[in-house]
């Protein structure tokens, strides 16, 4: 029988790895986002990366997060120095890099999902999927941006052609 083991970096009597734990999600996420970049975007796909890969990487995320979090030693969100503390450890910095996949991800499905239902053509979303996936919060931002440009362009057209 297995005892949790709060010390080190051991589950059930066993050395995590977490290079592995890193490469295996790092992997997952960039299939994810080829598949959304690539693959035709039926319902199932959709549903298999929000539900299936996202929500994997979430729940990774929240083991890692329940397992070590509060045995990183002056690890926290108060300052500087303990967030830095957070990423200097294997643990945090494995969970770190899993919340930036799943969120990064999540928001790259939403923008394509959105996308898709303005009528954007997969060409048009590559860029924008490409720097979500690069610089996650710049993408987002390129996003929104085109997005606003093309709502106010349509009304001034629209608003052009009535008169």
């Amino acid at each position: 029988m297995h005892k949790f083991n709060l010390g080190g970096d051991k589950i059930g009597g066993e050395r995590m790895n977490f290079d592995t734990v890193f490469s295996l999600a790092s992997g997952a996420a960039m299939a994810g986002w080829l598949v959304l970049t690539l693959a035709p975007r039926a319902p199932i796909v959709m549903t298999a990366i929000r539900g299936g890969l996202i929500a994997g990487l979430s729940l990774a995320y929240a083991l890692l997060i329940f397992v070590y979090f509060f045995r990183i030693e002056g690890g926290g969100f108060g300052s500087i120095g303990e967030v830095r503390s957070l990423f200097l450890n294997d643990a945090g910095l494995t969970a770190g890099w899993i919340h930036y996949l799943a969120f990064d991800l999540f928001v790259g499905l939403w923008i394509a999902t959105e996308a898709d239902r303005l009528g954007w053509s997969r060409i048009f979303q590559v860029p924008i999927l490409l720097a979500t996936f690069m610089f996650g919060p710049i993408g987002l931002l390129i996003f929104l941006i085109v997005r606003r440009s093309e709502t106010v362009t349509s009304a001034i057209l629209d608003k052009a052609m009535r008169t």
